[in-house]
């Protein structure tokens, strides 16, 4: 081939090659425009704004992207009702939601271990199952048919039992109270005669105050004093039997997730992740100031329950997640994958951090 043939030949496959590459350049430079709505109203720290919240994840998600990814926050009430989130991802209305998975209970009862389960796991197993253990691979099936996505956004850690009108002395004071309960600890106090009410988190308040509700549970120390939850109730009990930990849920609609390159997915992703683990360590940063606020300063009297209540919440507990499992083929798959990881890893924990916490540490 003469030196002309060559160059000729060489441009050629030049451009033939900027031809095929083409589209998948104009692929990784288009612009998303997305909308997430949220199941806690404006304002709201760790649910809506603040360090790891769905608002930081928005903004981290736009920096990470170069812009390429946007996504427009709305809190509860600013385009659809707080607990319409998961309809409205599922029908392609917004592309993104922020809540916790036990609220889709009546639509997807096995979707509540991804959020937290009773004498379950702490923040770092419940992590360790999601990502490591197959629990998001079950999330996903789960949601499959939903047309969702599903991923964890934050974590509270471990939470509090929750704030009462009268103290709790005895097994029988639970018979007809009236308690803000979502998840599956609703179900085991259902057992004991609570009348079990699930509000969302701007209404818990109001209820408690006027005594349409004899008790509450919403997150920990700082929240909690937030919405002024010491201001109708008197009694707060530590720790959490019902949630040691608390999974924010990011749910994106499939074909949106499915429109996206694989590199902003996997921005999403990390993202996602971050938020998780940010969230947690604020939520550790704040808690402890306002737990001494609440007890020195504004008459709150905690401390956790009686030993006999929690040995009956404990049985009943297990007594009710077996009979959901029971009940239900897909929920006894979830439960079986979470019960076989949380033996192994509570083996480890017993001969790590629950050393640590009573024995090391003990003198501190």
């Amino acid at each position: 081939m003469d030196r002309r043939g060559f160059l000729g030949a060489g441009l050629a496959g030049t451009a033939a090659a900027a031809t095929l590459a083409a589209p998948h350049v104009a692929r990784a430079q288009e612009t998303f425009n997305w909308k997430m709505t949220n199941a806690y109203g404006p304002g709201a720290p760790f649910y809506v704004t603040g360090p790891g919240s769905p608002t930081y994840f928005c903004e981290l998600v736009g920096k990470m992207s170069s812009g390429r990814l946007n996504i427009q926050h709305f809190a509860a009430g600013e385009l659809i009702p707080a607990l319409e989130g998961f309809d409205a991802v599922s029908a392609g209305t917004v592309e993104m939601n922020a809540a916790n998975s036990y609220f889709w209970a009546g639509k997807v009862p096995a979707a509540q271990f991804f959020t937290c389960v009773p004498f379950g796991l702490n923040f770092q197993g419940q992590n360790a199952w999601i990502y490591h253990g197959g629990g998001l691979q079950l999330w996903e099936e789960l949601y499959d048919p939903f047309n969702l996505v599903p991923m964890p956004l934050g974590n509270t850690g471990v939470q509090m039992s929750g704030w009462f009108r009268k103290p709790i002395e005895k097994v029988e004071d639970f018979k007809g109270l009236k308690m803000r309960i979502p998840g599956l600890a609703g179900k085991v106090y259902a057992q004991l005669g609570v009348d079990v009410k699930l509000l969302p988190g701007g209404e818990i308040f109001p209820a408690l105050e006027r005594g349409v509700i004899d008790a509450a549970e919403f997150v920990g120390p700082y929240q909690d004093r937030r919405l002024g939850l010491q201001k109708a109730a008197r009694y707060y009990y530590t720790t959490g039997w019902h949630e040691p930990n608390n999974v924010t849920e990011l749910i994106v609609n499939k074909a949106a997730w499915n429109s996206l390159p694989d590199d902003l997915k996997e921005i999403v992703r990390a993202a996602a992740a971050a938020c998780n683990v940010i969230s947690h360590t604020w939520c550790e940063a704040t808690n402890g100031e306002a737990m001494a606020d609440l007890v020195q300063n504004q008459g709150v009297i905690a401390g956790p329950y009686p030993t006999p209540v929690v040995d009956k919440l404990r049985e009943v507990t297990a007594t009710t997640l077996q009979q959901l499992a029971d009940s239900d083929p897909k929920i006894k798959k979830v439960y079986d994958s979470f019960t076989a990881f949380a033996d192994k890893h509570n083996q480890w924990a017993g001969l790590s951090e629950a050393v640590y916490q009573t024995q090391i540490r003990r003198g501190s």
